[in-house]
């Protein structure tokens, strides 16, 4: 195919030709535009409407009229919000609108007269032949729909509620959570404004945020609940056998009160959990504690002199510690399995030394130390005292390097635990109270220890110089043994001293109630210490003061009773020199005051003249009687 050629001058031919009817047309068009114009200076073009309002034809002012006679929806017209079954309605001037209808037959006026040659003959005959519907000139103050919009939202809003779980008595009270809501104000005058604008009727939707609860149903937990206050709680310790503590049982009432509703947030989420409270079991427990724990107490066993061995006289026990906060954990488990009987976390705790042992293997093989006191006058129950107490320590073991308690052995001295009354020192005087005679015993140790040489880490003297701690075989007052007693009052005041040998001792006591002696033996492996000792004596001795006569109405008239007797004071220093191997091991001294001590004697109401008739009856001697 032959490509077409032009000369030059034949293509400026064309381009003359094609300018020349673009000319043509564009004047054309103008002389359209303006002969239109003239044809309809000062009147709306035809085709031209506002909100559906045919204008065709009239002048600004007239229009203005007939928009305003027309348009009626400014006042008539319906605007619908709702949410779920409420329904509000409001016109659209109750929400802020005004038509202004001058400006809406100006703007009908302009359309096909602004925007050059081209655009307003387009709008003249697009609107000639298709008809031009002009929005309407809305003015839209929002202050007055906001303030109706802020009335819905009173109604439509509600703030978010947590679902909520409660006990009242023994009853469980569960609500479940609500959706937050809150009207958003901005959005929906968007919807609105959009919809004035179309000079329609219509429903605005409004725009509601939720806001979800972070517990919105509790219903499961409220059931775990009353399942937990279903019936009363039992719990025992593990391998319960007669004798143990317990079983413990908690009623319903003491559960509901126990009961602890705990919420655990997890960022914008959140947890509930039920069971009972743990300060509260910690607390319960706690108190049982005392009753469950029980410390492993060694094989009792007495030495076979002729033997040569130890023998069992008392099999060894298992000791136990409940642990209170896997106790807690353990008991809310089984309340949440739905269990009603739960056993609590205790630990076993193993003997030292088992009833199996052989004395060869503790280094028990030879009596190292004995003293015998003495305790004549002794009244039956005193006497009954010291038996009482010095059987708590008859084949006791003592674990080498171990400082030994007298107190936390001797426990709680009470009629219960097969004391009786005898006279005590308390307060100053000397008065009838449970344990009169343990003293004994604890000065029977004392000396033990002192002879045996072993370091005494606590002692305290009696108040006053007690003739019974300073009697000899013949029953007569030795003041050698001054400064050689110890007493023991649970829990405050004890008597402790150390084995510091790499050997077991045995201890044993012997009552031998006729002749009025108390002797407790060590047995242990003897490692060559022996022991000599110093005293001064009583020193500093001051008379006892005046007998105090004081009347008992518990007496008869004429009936004298001594109470309490006259005791000297005095100072006393003990020096203790150990040794081993032929050199001191170690040396301490054993410092001890004694106050003087008046004679108390009690007389019945009417008693002419108590001191005449102490002084008859042997009674309350002393100065000035």
């Amino acid at each position: 195919m032959n490509a077409l050629h032009l000369r030059p001058n034949q293509s400026r031919q064309i381009l003359a030709v094609l300018l020349g009817g673009f000319l043509l047309f564009v004047s054309a068009a103008f002389l359209w535009m303006v002969g239109y114009q003239l044809a309809y200076a000062g009147r709306i073009f035809p085709g031209v409407s506002v909100a559906g309002v045919d204008l065709s034809g009239l002048p600004p002012d007239q229009a203005a009229l007939k928009l305003s006679h027309t348009l009626s929806y400014p006042i008539t017209g319906k605007v619908l919000f709702r949410d779920g079954e409420q329904v509000w309605i409001a016109s659209p001037s109750e929400l802020g609108m005004v038509f202004d209808s001058s400006a809406s037959a100006m703007a009908a006026y302009n359309y096909g007269r602004k925007g050059g040659l081209f655009a307003a003959l387009s709008g003249q005959i697009s609107a000639r032949g298709l008809g031009a519907d002009v929005a309407p000139v809305v003015l839209f103050d929002q202050r007055v729909a906001y303030a109706y919009l802020q009335n819905i939202a009173l109604q439509v809003n509600q703030s978010v509620v947590e679902a909520n779980l409660r006990v009242e008595g023994t009853n469980v009270v569960s609500e479940p959570g609500r959706l937050g809501r809150a009207l958003n104000l901005d959005a929906t005058l968007i919807y609105l404004a959009a919809q004035l604008q179309s000079f329609r009727d219509g429903e605005v939707p409004l725009v509601i945020q939720e806001t979800a609860p972070k517990l919105m149903d509790v219903s499961s937990q409220a059931e775990t609940a009353r399942r937990i206050l279903s019936q009363p709680l039992t719990f025992t310790i593990p391998n319960y056998s007669p004798g143990d503590p317990g079983p413990w049982t908690y009623d319903i009432p003491v559960l509901a009160n126990m009961l602890a509703v705990t919420v655990i947030e997890n960022g914008g989420s959140a947890e509930m959990q039920v069971g009972l409270d743990a300060a509260a079991l910690r607390k319960s427990l706690g108190d049982l504690k005392i009753l469950v724990d029980r410390n492993p107490e060694n094989a009792r066993f007495v030495f076979n002199d002729e033997a040569g061995r130890i023998e069992p006289i008392a099999a060894s026990t298992i000791g136990r510690a409940m642990d209170v906060e896997a106790s807690i954990a353990a008991i809310n488990d089984a309340l949440l399995r739905g269990e009603h009987n739960a056993t609590l976390v205790v630990a076993e705790q193993q003997p030292a030394v088992q009833d199996t042992a052989n004395g060869a293997e503790l280094g028990i093989t030879q009596l190292v130390t004995e003293q015998t006191t003495y305790f004549y006058g002794s009244s039956a129950e005193r006497i009954q005292n010291i038996v009482a107490a010095s059987e708590r320590y008859h084949g006791l073991l003592v674990a080498p390097g171990e400082t030994f308690s007298m107190a936390s052995v001797l426990g709680d001295v009470s009629l219960e635990n097969g004391f009786a009354e005898a006279l005590i020192i308390y307060g100053g005087r000397t008065i009838k109270g449970v344990g009169g005679g343990v003293c004994q015993v604890s000065t029977t140790l004392f000396r033990t220890v002192f002879f045996a040489g072993y370091p005494v880490i606590e002692r305290y003297s009696h108040a006053y110089r007690v003739s019974y701690y300073e009697m000899n075989a013949s029953g007569y007052v030795d003041t050698k043994y001054a400064g050689l007693d110890a007493t023991v009052y649970f829990p405050l005041v004890d008597f402790k001293f150390q084995n510091d040998t790499p050997y077991w001792l045995l201890m044993e006591t012997y009552v031998n109630v006729s002749a009025r002696t108390l002797t407790w033996k060590i047995y242990s492996t003897s490692d060559g210490r022996s022991v000599t000792w110093e005293t001064t004596g009583p020193t500093n001795t001051v008379p006892p003061p005046a007998p105090v006569f004081e009347e008992n109405p518990e007496l008869k008239e004429n009936q004298i009773s001594q109470v309490d007797y006259a005791a000297e004071g005095a100072d006393v220093t003990v020096t203790r020199t150990v040794w081993r191997g032929g050199q001191t091991y170690f040396t301490d001294r054993f410092q001890t005051h004694y106050e003087p001590w008046s004679a108390v004697c009690q007389y019945g109401p009417g008693t002419e003249d108590p001191q005449r008739l102490a002084k008859k009856n042997q009674l309350c001697i002393g100065p000035n009687t």
